[in-house]
């Protein structure tokens, strides 16, 4: 019997508001409250980009310490409305 093929991932924003804590990480919300969350990287990197160029831009140049990142998110059955 085979697999079913898996659902590709979604992913989200995360950022760390205080960088003297690098445990405490916080999902990104959008204006509604619910987590940003996306269904391709370059989209969710790009989002991230546009709400943190200050922390983004940073990091780029190893100018402080990595305080954004997108997660991947694995995806199951539960997740498919059909």
């Amino acid at each position: 019997m085979p697999y079913p093929k898996p659902l590709p991932p979604k992913f989200k924003l995360q950022v760390q508001e205080d960088e003297t804590d690098h445990r405490l990480w916080h999902d990104v919300r959008a204006p509604d409250g619910k987590p940003w969350v996306f269904d391709r990287e370059d989209e969710a990197r790009a989002k991230l980009e546009e709400l943190f160029p200050v922390l983004t831009g940073l990091e780029k140049y190893a100018a402080g310490p990595k305080r954004t990142r997108v997660i991947v998110m694995a995806r199951d059955d539960e997740d498919n409305p059909d």
